[in-house]
């Protein structure tokens, strides 16, 4: 019991601002998340492509990139001309289609037209760039998610929002995207509760560790603290032992401590990476199933086919099949078998279909069931990039996978790990349970309430260890207190 106390007694002095820096961003973080760019409004930027000066095909352009096997190459429209991103795993390489050079972005002049040409489409007249940086990394673009685009052009377009837009300095491409108000409120958000400072995110194998031995001692104080209460309260009785605020911090950990102990093992549990928990990481023979494709089955007319009112067209390999998909709507798609049973290109339709995804699974695992589409309530839901295209789940014994029907994507991969792992983290850690997900109102109020009982926990837990700290300055130190 003596050690019990102790281990509660001096962690929670070393924690009480953590917990309560945890459970006040945590609310913040519900509102306002970390600022993304998400895929409708990177595509309601791009203008139609120009046709008229593709001068060569996804081949050539596979070819000349110098990237090995690949199963993306798009066509998208930039501020100086069509270019073709190939991408290649993280690596991505950019090339002018008009005479297949290098589309890298090596100038401020230009990061700055593609970017007014970005805003342009969203707000014709709000906005006034005047400010290029180039960053390696920054507050803002600190995850792995960015390193394929590396160095990024930082634009300030003055604008009444205070936006900022990033441009890879590899494709061209605007990656992110913040806002003023974003990154107020992120300062109190999301930065303090993943301490998700540039300095330490930079260094992510340290910020990893950091933030893992801080919420398992965490955990141990909690875990520490619920056992001394319940074994007080069977000694006790309903005669509490302490006063004051201790009373209180007592009887707020007797009543709301099994949220906080689930709460904090569950935001313990987001710093596995595979730990106790698998990834979900495709082997590499899975890869090769999803995406190997014979690319010189493409026609040699390919770029006469495509349609003048495209803004992005991407070719892709499912399996042993070459595709086309061809955008002009953020909701709608064109897709064409283009493979060499199919040189008509006459297979026009707007997804892959549950037979597409069947053929390739087949490929994987001879034990796959037919795929089916995930409904939107699902439990274990994906997104797909095109918010009506179906997506599919193909169970192969124990293990599951989701595959995107607008492009092929393997979305996510659900072993029986992967699913526990499902439940522990985001239904412990943000309430993502059905019965909550459907009542949004709920939800929020139900967070928003146990965060702020949590602080008001953590507040009576500061008090405590301010008391605690002033006696040990008044004993050892023989100083009068303040």
């Amino acid at each position: 019991m003596r050690a019990l106390i102790f281990v509660h007694r001096w962690l929670g002095v070393a924690f009480c601002l953590l917990f309560a820096m945890w459970f006040a961003s945590g609310i913040v973080m519900h509102f306002v998340p970390f600022p993304h760019l998400n895929e409708a409004e990177r595509f309601a930027a791009l203008p139609r492509v120009d046709l008229r000066r593709v001068n060569f095909a996804p081949i050539d352009a596979l070819r000349a990139s110098g990237l090995g096997p690949t199963s993306r190459i798009r066509l998208m429209q930039r501020s100086d001309g069509p270019v073709y991103i190939v991408a290649e795993g993280r690596r991505v390489k950019a090339l002018q289609a008009s005479d297949l050079s290098s589309a890298a972005v090596t100038t401020p002049t230009l990061a700055m037209a593609i970017a007014v040409e970005f805003a342009q489409a969203r707000d014709p007249v709000g906005s006034a760039p005047t400010a290029v940086s180039l960053s390696d990394y920054d507050q803002w673009s600190i995850q792995g998610e960015f390193d394929a685009y590396r160095p990024l052009y930082v634009v300030a377009l003055n604008d009444v929002d205070g936006t900022e837009l990033y441009v890879s300095s590899e494709t061209g491409e605007v990656v992110q995207r913040t806002t003023r108000s974003e990154r107020i409120w992120n300062f109190v958000g999301s930065i303090p509760h993943w301490l998700y400072f540039s300095a330490l995110r930079s260094h992510a194998t340290l910020w990893s560790c950091l933030l893992w031995w801080l919420s398992l001692l965490g955990l141990l104080a909690v875990l520490a603290g619920i056992i001394i209460g319940i074994l007080c309260l069977r000694r006790f009785g309903l005669l509490s032992a302490y006063q004051g605020c201790q009373a209180l911090h007592y009887w707020l950990g007797l009543s709301c401590g099994l949220f906080v102990l689930t709460w904090i093992f569950s935001g313990w549990l987001s710093m596995d990476d595979g730990l106790m928990f698998s990834l979900g990481t495709p082997s590499p023979a899975e890869r090769a199933a999803f995406g190997g494709g014979a690319w010189t089955a493409m026609p040699s007319n390919e770029i006469n086919r495509l349609s003048v009112d495209s803004r992005e067209v991407e070719w892709f390999t499912f399996g042993e099949r070459l595709y086309r998909r061809e955008r002009s709507n953020v909701a709608q798609q064109r897709l064409f078998n283009i493979d060499a049973g199919d040189r008509s290109g006459s297979s026009q339709r707007e997804f892959l279909s549950a037979d597409d995804v069947d053929g390739v699974m087949v490929q994987v695992s001879r034990a796959c069931m037919s795929a089916s589409v995930i409904a939107p309530d699902d439990n274990y839901a994906s997104i797909s990039s095109i918010a009506r295209s179906p997506v599919y789940r193909a169970v192969c014994g124990t293990t599951w996978y989701q595959i995107d029907g607008a492009n092929g994507a393997l979305l996510e991969k659900l072993d029986r790990s992967r699913r526990i792992y499902r439940w522990l983290f985001a239904g412990l850690h943000a309430l993502d349970f059905p019965l909550l997900t459907r009542r949004s109102r709920l939800r929020t109020c139900l967070i928003v309430g146990l965060c702020l009982l949590g602080l008001v926990f953590s507040a009576t837990n500061i008090v405590i260890a301010c008391r605690r700290l002033r006696l040990i300055r008044t004993v050892v130190f023989n100083l009068p207190s303040c």
